[in-house]
């Protein structure tokens, strides 16, 4: 081959070589600012477009009169080193987007933040500026309502002469004690009705003969003894004969010996007579 034709055919080769090469990586380029930033998928298209641009050299060099001569090997270490060194770059680029991606998102949140806090301080400034305004609004009202009251009222009219002293109510008298219908009432109100008449005794003391002589029975009656031999048989609580009893009587008490408070009374009399209260009375009297 003439000598002018093997070197026009060189430069032709050459600029093909050069234009696939920064096709290559314009195509890397775009592949980068297209994508998802992810280091994985840029190195993936970068190797992809490397590898296509050294397919393209090495199909050109297979065609017939194309053939590359060995003292032109470098030049596609040197495209290599370009892509790489381009890879590289994108890395770097990918980086810094994600960098300044993270930057701004920590910055729109602590903005978010400020601005929530400057928006709370404001309606509480709101909140107590209000409450403010109320109290005062209250206070005025409040010094205005004693004024409106005094315009309101009436003169007085004149005091209403003053009535007499009411007389003092005369103190009721103690109502009557009440008693039960059983051995308990009978000798408390016996007790009582001693001690209006001036008679000794106790609740023990009458208690205790009581449940000696009869066991607390107003009818009980005495047959077998010395006086119901005599016709005068022992009858009620305390077992009093009719002679003792007619003797000792207490005025006020029922007249009739079967009566349990007036046989209690009865005997109570006698007692205090013979032996001085019925409490020192220990057996049959």
């Amino acid at each position: 081959m003439p000598a002018h034709r093997r070197t026009s055919t060189l430069r032709r080769t050459r600029l093909r070589r050069t234009t696939t090469a920064t096709l290559a990586a314009a195509g890397v380029c775009a592949l980068a600012l297209s994508a998802t930033p992810a280091a994985a998928d840029t190195k993936s298209a970068v190797q992809v477009a490397n590898s296509r641009a050294v397919a393209w050299d090495v199909k050109a060099a297979d065609l017939p009169g194309h053939r590359q001569p060995v003292a032109e090997v470098p030049e596609v270490a040197q495209t290599a080193e370009l892509a790489a060194g381009t890879e590289s770059a994108l890395a770097d680029a990918v980086a810094e987007q994600r960098t300044f991606a993270a930057e701004s998102a920590k910055q729109a949140e602590c903005e978010e933040r400020e601005a929530a806090a400057e928006a709370e301080r404001q309606a509480e400034e709101e909140r107590l500026a209000a409450e403010e305004q109320q109290a005062q609004e209250e206070a005025e009202a409040a010094a205005e309502e004693p004024t409106a009251q005094a315009a309101q009222e009436p003169e007085a009219a004149p005091a209403a002469p003053q009535a007499p002293a009411a007389e003092p109510a005369q103190e009721a008298e103690p109502e009557a004690p009440t008693y039960t219908d059983d051995l308990d009432g009978w000798i408390r109100e016996a007790l009582d009705i001693m001690a209006a008449n001036g008679i000794p005794g106790t609740y023990d003391g009458l208690h205790r003969n009581i449940i000696r002589e009869s066991s607390g029975d107003p009818n009980a009656i005495n047959l077998w003894d010395i006086n119901a031999i005599n016709g005068t048989p022992s009858i009620g609580l305390l077992q009093v004969i009719q002679p003792t009893f007619d003797a000792y009587h207490v005025e006020g008490t029922p007249y009739d010996i079967y009566d349990p408070v007036a046989n209690l009374v009865a005997a109570a009399n006698y007692a205090w007579d013979r032996y001085g209260s019925i409490d020192n009375v220990n057996g049959p009297y």
